[in-house]
């Protein structure tokens, strides 16, 4: 049996942090296998030890729909806990947030990929934690698309946003406490850093073999199968085609108005997508992108998830749309994500070349070739924090 970091603690028989004061950076998804918030779990276990609560984007409930829709701060109703929002003025705790806190629980459920902003908020904390000497702990959880596979080009610096901070792949193979002995060593945060790990996860698991109960970490990731293809298809969001926002399922579907199934299904045909089918759908959004009006697109269905490449299948199918929609197709023009210059597109694949390489008409297989080698140095230097072999 599967437990998370979050269950590890509230089974240890002593107290683990004495009378340290505790705050707690989660959202409605940091629950243990009885689907209990772990706030009102660690407060049963710690009493008044813990003195406040912090949320990343989307809010607390994961109530805020989109990017740059801030929190505010507030006071939970539940515990009567202040919770301080880092998706709102301020995505770095202010040193006035950390004044009541010995120590930074953090539980997050991360989904494997590096635009999903949840690891640079930790990363955001531990940067304050190691400036005011502070300490931080990790509650571990699994990577819910699996600690084996990575994919895609490595970050380029002047590609750095709140979408991504660091070198890492598209899809890193990291659970979110692996990632912070990463962050922290590699550009030398200097944090007081513990993470309590998981027991019972295997690098091989997808979210789906832990059966442990999904909870939406974020109001466009309903289910695990959406983790599994988000490492692709956020790529739609720097883009005028819908991802599927306003639709039952948001990133399995992805069209427009202006999609004609069968002439995009012609042109895929040259390149090897394992591990899926792109079955033809016709979806209308009830909000986001083409509310209200017909797209025609396709349903990603995950046939195996071992061999699945979610950014190759992605790319490829961008770059089918780029080659017969050119007059129509546009790209999401700023502000995204706190940037207001720079073009969301390039943010999200994190290297410029990427695009005009795609746009060039360059085999999407070609464009990974030329990644190798660096995804291969990242895939040594990680394999250094892995806590689970």
């Amino acid at each position: 049996m599967i437990k998370t970091g979050l269950d590890v603690l509230l089974q240890a028989q002593s107290s683990h942090f004495g009378k340290k004061r505790l705050g707690l950076l989660s959202n409605q998804a940091s629950v243990n296998r009885q689907l209990i918030h772990g706030r009102i779990v660690l407060e049963k276990k710690f009493g008044d030890q813990l003195c406040c609560l912090f949320s990343p984007q989307h809010g607390f409930f994961a109530e805020k729909q989109d990017n740059m829709i801030e929190s505010d701060h507030s006071v939970d109703s539940v515990t009567g806990l202040p919770v301080y929002s880092l998706y709102g003025e301020h995505r770095k705790p202010t040193p006035e947030m950390f004044a009541d806190l010995d120590i930074l629980l953090i539980d997050l459920v991360d989904v494997g990929t590096r635009v999903y902003t949840f690891l640079y908020t930790m990363a955001y904390c531990m940067e304050r934690a190691a400036e005011s000497g502070k300490k931080i702990v990790v509650l571990d959880r699994p990577n819910p698309i699996g600690g084996e596979r990575i994919e895609g080009n490595i970050l380029r610096p002047d590609c750095q946003s709140f979408v991504g901070l660091y070198a890492l792949p598209m899809r890193h193979g990291l659970t979110l406490g692996e990632l912070a002995f990463w962050i922290n060593k590699e550009y030398e945060i200097g944090a007081d850093l513990e993470v309590i790990p998981l027991q019972g996860w295997k690098r091989s698991m997808v979210f789906r073999d832990t059966l442990y109960p999904w909870v939406a970490p974020s109001p466009n990731m309903p289910t695990p199968e959406t983790a599994m293809v988000y490492p692709g298809q956020v790529l739609w969001e720097g883009t005028d085609i819908s991802e599927g926002r306003g639709t039952t399922l948001p990133f399995e579907f992805v069209g427009a108005p202006y999609w004609c199934h069968e002439e995009i299904l012609e042109l895929l045909q040259s390149v090897e997508l394992p591990g899926c089918l792109l079955r033809p759908v016709v979806f209308e959004p009830t909000s986001g992108k083409y509310r209200g009006e017909s797209c025609s697109g396709f349903q990603i269905h995950v046939t195996d998830t071992a061999g699945y490449l979610p950014y190759r299948t992605s790319l490829a199918l961008l770059q089918v749309v780029l080659k017969l929609y050119p007059k129509t197709f546009s790209y999401k023009q700023p502000p995204y994500e706190y940037e207001f210059k720079r073009l969301p597109m390039d943010l999200i694949l994190g290297d410029k070349e990427l695009k005009i390489q795609l746009e060039a008409g360059i085999p999407v297989t070609e464009i990974e070739a030329g990644w190798q080698e660096e995804l291969q140095v990242f895939d040594k230097n990680r394999h250094k924090y892995f806590l689970y072999r």
